[in-house]
C-alpha cells in the first residue's frame, strides 16, 4: 500500500508546466518541484515525462539532473524513473561497487518473476549488456553462480506447494549448513530454480527440524564469507521482506554516519508498494516512527521529499 498521497483531479499538463516553472530563473524551485513529483505515482509521473517532452520537447529527467543537487537529485532521479528502469540504475550502480552486492539480490529475491524480467530488458536497453552478463563480468566464483543464477531465473508464482520436496531439501540445507558447505550446487541448485511459497515450505521445514530459522543458522557462523553473507540476504529477502527491508533502515540509520543511498532505496523502491508495513515494522522494533527517524538523520530539500514520500504532510 502506498504512503505517499496522491490529490484527486490531477491533471498531467499543468503538472509538466509546474515543473518547466519551477526550473526556470535563476533558481530552482525545490518546494514546486516536490510539490508535484512526490504525491503522483509511477503512470502519473510517466504520463508528466511524456507531456513535458510534448510540450518543451526536453527530456525532463535530465532537466532535473541538472537542476538538482547531492542526495535530493538522485532520490527525484530514481523516484521519476519507471521502476524497472530505476531497478536497471540500482542494480549498475551496485555491480561498480563490490561492497553492494546485497543490492543485486535484493531485486533478484523481492521483484516478482515479470518485474524481474523487466528489469533485465530495462538493463539491457540502458547500458547495451545483459544484466546477467555485467554480473557474470564483475563477480568470480560461488559468488558468480549465485548471483547469476539469482537475475536469471523465472520462478513459478503460483500457490502449488510439494511438501516431500520441501522437507528433502530442507535436509540438504541441513547438511550443507552442518559440513559448512554453503556455497554447492545443490544450495546454489535450490535458492535459484525454487518458486518463493516452496521455498518458504522449506525453510519453514528446516526450523522445525532444527528449531531455528535458516537465517540464524547461517549467523553463528563466521561472517566473513562475502558468499554466505549473500546466502542468508537471498533468504530473508525470499523470506521475510519486511523484516530485511526493516533491518536496511535500522542500519543505514543507526551507523556511524548515515547511510543515504541505503534510505533513499528503500523509500524510493517501496513506497508504491509496502513501505507502509515497513513503517509499522520499523516503529514496533525501534519504538520511534520512520519518518521521525529520517527527519532526524537528513535536511532541506532531500528531507522534505522523502517525507512526502513516507506520507508526512505539509
Amino acid at each position: 500500500m502506498a504512503t505517499f498521497v496522491v490529490p484527486a483531479n490531477v491533471s498531467i499538463v499543468e503538472d509538466a508546466e509546474t515543473l518547466r516553472k519551477a526550473c526556470e530563473g535563476w533558481g530552482t524551485n525545490e518546494k514546486a518541484v516536490i510539490s508535484v513529483l512526490a504525491h503522483r505515482n509511477a503512470t502519473q509521473r510517466k504520463q508528466i515525462r511524456q507531456a513535458y517532452w510534448d510540450l518543451y520537447q526536453e527530456d525532463l529527467v535530465k532537466r532535473l539532473e541538472s537542476e538538482l543537487k547531492g542526495d535530493f537529485e538522485r532520490a527525484v532521479y530514481r523516484w521519476i524513473l519507471e521502476p524497472q528502469d530505476r531497478d536497471a540504475v540500482l542494480a549498475n550502480v551496485a555491480l561498480k561497487k563490490s561492497s553492494d552486492y546485497h543490492v543485486i539480490v535484493e531485486i533478484a529475491c523481492v521483484r516478482s518473476a515479470e518485474e524481474l524480467l523487466a528489469v533485465r530488458r530495462a538493463y539491457q536497453a540502458r547500458y547495451k549488456h545483459s544484466l546477467e552478463e555485467d554480473v557474470a563480468a564483475h563477480t568470480t566464483g560461488d559468488v558468480r553462480k549465485l548471483l547469476v543464477g539469482l537475475v536469471t531465473t523465472f520462478r513459478y508464482e503460483g500457490a502449488e506447494i510439494n511438501t516431500r520436496l520441501a522437507k528433502s531439501e530442507a535436509n540438504i540445507l541441513q547438511d550443507a549448513i552442518k559440513d559448512k558447505k554453503f556455497s554447492n550446487d545443490e544450495v546454489i541448485r535450490i535458492l535459484t530454480t525454487r518458486s518463493k511459497t516452496q521455498l518458504m515450505a522449506t525453510f519453514n521445514g528446516f526450523k522445525d527440524d532444527q528449531g531455528t530459522s535458516i537465517t540464524k543458522a547461517l549467523l553463528g557462523e563466521p561472517a566473513d564469507n562475502e558468499f554466505k553473507r549473500l546466502l542468508r540476504i537471498a533468504i530473508r529477502c525470499i523470506n521475510e521482506p519486511l523484516k530485511y527491508y526493516e533491518k536496511i533502515l535500522r542500519n543505514a540509520i543507526r551507523k556511524f554516519g548515515t547511510d543515504e543511498d541505503a534510505i533513499t532505496r528503500v523509500i524510493v523502491t517501496r513506497a508504491e508498494k509496502d513501505l507502509l508495513d515497513i513503517k509499522e515494522l520499523y516503529y514496533k522494533r525501534n519504538s520511534v516512527p520512520l519518518d521521525q527517524a529520517v527527519a532526524k538523520e537528513t535536511s532541506g530539500d532531500y528531507k522534505a521529499f522523502l517525507l512526502a514520500l513516507l506520507g508526512k504532510q505539509d
